[in-house]
């Protein structure tokens, strides 16, 4: 079974494990990892399969996903850690954490419920879909392809950290483009009713965001009953990009208390 490509920063004696969301990369999260790096932990950027530098694989569920995460902790011989996943990470880390709850210390799950989600990624994966079509030479001219499907620049402008130079004329998208326009319902796909983590767990959600509702706390707390919920002000889905000095209090804060 191969190995997920990691970024590891630093070399504290306490693990952090970081899983992205859907579209993203362990280097999203970079300027986070330096500030987990002083507190004293080993921080381990993961680029999960069909992403980033890892390995590209037909099959995509959360199991699969949880099982890849599994490997990359009993090859590490790492016994216990931290797990903080966003959005589609965040479903990641649930479905490890619900199945290997004494490998996690706590976990922490950035604006993503345990509720079933409708497919809404379909503007944004029928742009990427056109950037993989289309031989690119610049930046500047993957963004104006992508203005097609997507109008928000910030947005474009997290989906292009994903190109890469293929050869010293073109780039590529590091991304398995062919898979994931047909993840949408995996990427979407309720935690099963079964699964409980009773370790701590922080719960966040952006002031903007219509991920997690007031009402979905209740469902979230059947599955994670010691969950502790804080909102980010001033933030949508992106909330630790949008607001990070709020996002890195709030994550602080409740790492103290382990």
């Amino acid at each position: 079974m191969m190995i997920l490509h990691a970024n590891i920063v630093g070399d504290g004696r306490k693990d952090l494990i970081i899983l992205h969301g859907f579209l993203g990369m362990g280097d999203n999260w970079k300027t986070h990892a330096r500030q987990w790096q002083i507190m004293g932990y080993r921080v381990h950027l993961i680029d999960q399969r069909n992403h980033g530098r890892s390995f590209w694989n037909s099959t995509f569920n959360y199991s699969v996903l949880a099982a890849d995460l599994d490997h990359y902790i009993n090859y590490h011989q790492i016994t216990e850690t931290l797990i903080l996943g966003h959005s589609m990470g965040g479903k990641t880390a649930m479905h490890y954490a619900c199945q290997n709850p004494h490998k996690v210390k706590g976990l922490i799950v950035a604006d993503i419920g345990v509720k079933k989600y409708p497919p809404h990624h379909q503007e944004i994966l029928e742009g990427l879909a056109l950037l993989h079509s289309r031989t690119l030479t610049s930046r500047s001219q993957a963004d104006q392809i992508l203005q097609e499907k997507v109008s928000h620049n910030s947005i474009r402008q997290f989906l292009l950290k994903n190109l890469y130079r293929k050869t010293p004329e073109t780039l590529a998208l590091r991304l398995n483009i062919d898979v994931l326009k047909n993840a949408s319902e995996a990427v979407g796909a309720p935690l099963p009713d079964t699964f409980i983590y009773e370790g701590p767990c922080l719960v966040l959600n952006g002031g903007l965001s219509n991920y997690i509702l007031p009402e979905d706390q209740q469902g979230i707390r059947q599955h994670f009953p010691q969950a502790t919920f804080k909102t980010i002000p001033n933030a949508g889905h992106w909330l630790h990009a949008e607001n990070p000095k709020s996002f890195l209090d709030e994550v602080h804060s409740w790492m103290a208390r382990l």
